[in-house]
C-alpha cells in the first residue's frame, strides 16, 4: 500500500475526498440563513447551485459593500457554490428550477412560508420532479403556527427566542451580539437537518423503503427556535424555581469568576477561573492565598455570591501587568484565559494559520485583483482546515455552464434546441421580462 495515502500532512483533494462530494443542492437562499446551510454542504464536497433573482441577486451582495459590486460578506456566506441567474417570477424560470430539482439531492429555501406554492413550486410540484428530493425550509417562525406567515430576520428571532434579554448590562437596554448569530444557528441546523435526511434516505434504501418525498416531510427550521435552542436552561430554570436571567454584561449568570479584565496599557483579556480547581490554581497565580484558602469561595455557588470581591481583587492585579505577562503568567497556572482579539490579531495569529484557519484567496474588488483573507472550514478533518476553492462566485457567473452541462440548454430557452450555441435568449434567464419584477 503506498505510505503516502495515509500521510496527514498531505493536503486534501477537494473534489475527490470530501464527504459530500457527489451531492447536488439546489438553494433558493438569500440573506445568511439558507445560504449558511448551502455554505456548510459546499464546504465539504456538495456542489451546491445557488438561484438567484437578475440583475441584483441575492441583496447580501450589497450589504457591508465598501467597494465594487460584491461584499465580502456575500463572498464569504457563499464561497464554494455556483450562482445562477433565473427570474422565480416567470413560468420559464420555474419550469428550469424543476428541471434542476429532477438531477439534484436537496433543495433549500428560505422564502415566507407559502410563497413557493404561489409560483406553483409546490411539495407536490416537487415530489413529482424528484420524489426522493431533501427539502430545508428556513423562516422565521417556521411552516406552521399562528405566526408562520410573518416576515422575520435574525434581530428578530434572536429577541422572540430569549437571547436579546440576556446580552448587555443589567441596567441598561437589551444588546446584541455584533454579528447575525440567529441566522447561522439556522443555517447549521439546516444543515444537519438535510445531512440527517441524506442518511436517512441512504438507510431506508438499503433496507427496500420508499424514501421520504417532499410531500411526507420536509427540515424545517424557524430562526426562533434555533435561538432557543442555545439558551441552555433558560425556561426549565424559570418552569422549576420561578428564576427569570437577567442580563449580565461580561459574565455568565452563575458562573464565576469569569469575566473580562482590563490589563495595564488598555487591553484586556478574558479569563475563565470557574473550575474548582482552577479557581485555586488563578489565586496562587495572582498572589490571593487568602481568596484562595477561604473555605466559602471553594465552590461555583459562593464564588458567585461574592462575584463583585473577586473581579475586583483579579483586576487589581491585570491592571499592574501587561496583556502578554498576564497570559503568560496564567498559561503556565492552567488557567483558562485568552486575548480579545481584533479581525487584523486573528490574521497574524499563529494558532489559527497553523490550521489553516484564515485562508487567501483572489478576490475581484473594483476591477482590482486583491488577495483577501477568508475564515478557514469548520470542522478541521484531519489537522487542517479543508481548503476552499473558491471565494462566493459574481451574479449569474455559472448560469451558462450549469444549464449548458446539466441541462444541455446554454442559452436558457427551454424551446432551443441547439446546446452548441451561445445563448441566445438571455432574457428568459438573465434578466427579468419587463412585467416581470424580480423575485
Amino acid at each position: 500500500m503506498n505510505s503516502a495515502a495515509h500521510d496527514p500532512d498531505r493536503p486534501r483533494d477537494p473534489a475527490g475526498e470530501l464527504p459530500l462530494t457527489g451531492t447536488r443542492v439546489i438553494e433558493l437562499g438569500n440573506y445568511i440563513a439558507a445560504p449558511t446551510a448551502g455554505r456548510l454542504l459546499a464546504d465539504f464536497g456538495a456542489e451546491v447551485i445557488k438561484i438567484e433573482r437578475p440583475r441584483t441577486g441575492d441583496e447580501l451582495r450589497n450589504w457591508r459593500l465598501f467597494a465594487g459590486d460584491t461584499s465580502m460578506l456575500y463572498r464569504t456566506i457563499n464561497r464554494n457554490k455556483k450562482s445562477v441567474e433565473l427570474d422565480l417570477r416567470t413560468e420559464d424560470g420555474r419550469a428550469t428550477v424543476l428541471e434542476l430539482v429532477s438531477r439534484s439531492d436537496v433543495l433549500i429555501e428560505n422564502f415566507r412560508p407559502g410563497t413557493l406554492d404561489k409560483w406553483g413550486l409546490t411539495a407536490a410540484a416537487l415530489t413529482a420532479a424528484n420524489p426522493e428530493l431533501v427539502v430545508a425550509r428556513v423562516s422565521a417562525f417556521g411552516q406552521t403556527g399562528p405566526l408562520a406567515h410573518r416576515p422575520g430576520f435574525a434581530a428578530v428571532a434572536e429577541a422572540y427566542g430569549g437571547m436579546r434579554e440576556l446580552v448587555g448590562e443589567s441596567d441598561r437596554p437589551p444588546s446584541r451580539v455584533g454579528v447575525s448569530i440567529g441566522d447561522s444557528v439556522a443555517g447549521l441546523y439546516a444543515a444537519f437537518g438535510i445531512v440527517m435526511s441524506l442518511l436517512d434516505r441512504a438507510v431506508r434504501t438499503s433496507r427496500g423503503l420508499r424514501p421520504w418525498t417532499p410531500v411526507d416531510r420536509h427540515v424545517d427550521v424557524a430562526l426562533h427556535e434555533a435561538v432557543f435552542s442555545m439558551m441552555e436552561s433558560l425556561v426549565p430554570d424559570y418552569s422549576a424555581h420561578g428564576v427569570l436571567r437577567e442580563r449580565s454584561g461580561g459574565r455568565v449568570h452563575g458562573i464565576a469568576p469569569s469575566n473580562a479584565y482590563v490589563c495595564a496599557g488598555g487591553d484586556a483579556v478574558v479569563i475563565a477561573g470557574n473550575g474548582d480547581s482552577i479557581f485555586d490554581r488563578f489565586m496562587a497565580a495572582i498572589g490571593r492565598p487568602d481568596l484562595r484558602a477561604d473555605p466559602d469561595l471553594a465552590t461555583n455557588a459562593g464564588r458567585w455570591a461574592r462575584r463583585d470581591e473577586l473581579d475586583r481583587a483579579i483586576e487589581a492585579w491585570t491592571r499592574r501587568h501587561p496583556r502578554a505577562d498576564v497570559l503568560a503568567v496564567l498559561a503556565a497556572a492552567d488557567v483558562p484565559a485568552g486575548p480579545i482579539h481584533t479581525a487584523k490579531d486573528i490574521v497574524d495569529d499563529a494558532q489559527f494559520a497553523a490550521r489553516g484557519m484564515v485562508q487567501t484567496l483572489p478576490v475581484d474588488v473594483a476591477g482590482e485583483t486583491r488577495h483577501v483573507a477568508f475564515p478557514g472550514i469548520v470542522p478541521v478533518l484531519g489537522r487542517r482546515s479543508v481548503p476552499v476553492a473558491h471565494p462566493g462566485p459574481d451574479l449569474g457567473e455559472h448560469t451558462h455552464d450549469v444549464l449548458a452541462t446539466l441541462l444541455e440548454r446554454p442559452c436558457g430557452c427551454r424551446a432551443c434546441p441547439d446546446t452548441t450555441a451561445e445563448p441566445c435568449a438571455p432574457d428568459l434567464v438573465r434578466h427579468p421580462r419587463k412585467d416581470s419584477a424580480p423575485s
